[in-house]
């Protein structure tokens, strides 16, 4: 599944979590690896620039952070990160520079690349999603599947085995995602991709297109 290959998905160089990626084939491959990575990269941050606020959570001097907000280690909020209102960061979270966390958005096991922005009601749980991502308001990563069975990564005919119960979605560069919608567990969704609003989307979404519907996906045109 060449679409679902990292370097497909990610400009790398658009998070501080670029390391963790060495040696994976697909992004899902790091999310056992998220927790450990961030205690050890929050060590060498440079104390110029972040400060280390409770029990491995290390936070950038030039974020805004509002009071009312949740955070649990292990988390690495980036410079310039706006995390606001009643945000509720339960914990294995990377933000990245310039990325927006809003009112009542959850986050867990997760990386934000540099500019993402989940900024209104969202839920984003053992998930990627790439540099300037953008998720409507209401819309959401579903990262379990109701018969509780481990994630499998479908595109047509092609499966992968990802050996994960717990696996949301793998949001490319620049994809926008439209209120109210679910990403299902196992989607993954190209770079520069648009999906309609209050869409359930499933398996794995080319690039460059818009998604309708499930019957309905189309290529984009410039």
């Amino acid at each position: 599944m060449e679409e679902c290959r990292i370097e497909n998905l990610y400009n790398l160089d658009e998070t501080i979590a670029k390391d963790i990626f060495k040696g994976c084939t697909y992004p899902w491959e790091v999310l056992p690896k998220i927790e450990e990575f961030i205690i050890e990269l929050g060590k060498t941050l440079d104390k110029e620039e972040y400060e280390e606020k409770g029990e491995n959570i290390w936070i950038a001097k030039s974020a805004k952070v509002a009071p009312t907000a949740y955070i649990k280690g292990p988390v690495i909020i980036g410079k310039n990160a706006e995390i606001r209102h009643c945000a509720f960061i339960r914990g294995k979270a990377i933000i990245g520079e310039g990325a927006v966390v809003g009112n009542s958005t959850e986050l867990k096991n997760v990386i934000l690349f540099n500019k993402v922005q989940v900024p209104h009601y969202n839920y984003v749980g053992d998930s990627i999603l790439g540099y300037k991502s953008h998720m409507g308001a209401g819309s959401i990563t579903s990262n379990v599947k109701s018969d509780k069975k481990l994630v499998i990564v479908k595109n047509g005919k092609e499966k992968i085995e990802t050996g994960l119960k717990k696996f949301g979605s793998m949001v490319g560069d620049n994809v926008e995602v439209g209120c109210g919608s679910i990403l299902n567990p196992g989607s993954v969704i190209g770079r520069n991709t648009n999906i309609y609003p209050l869409s359930s989307v499933r398996g794995v979404v080319p690039p460059h297109s818009i998604y309708k519907n499930k019957n309905e996906i189309v290529e984009k045109i410039d």
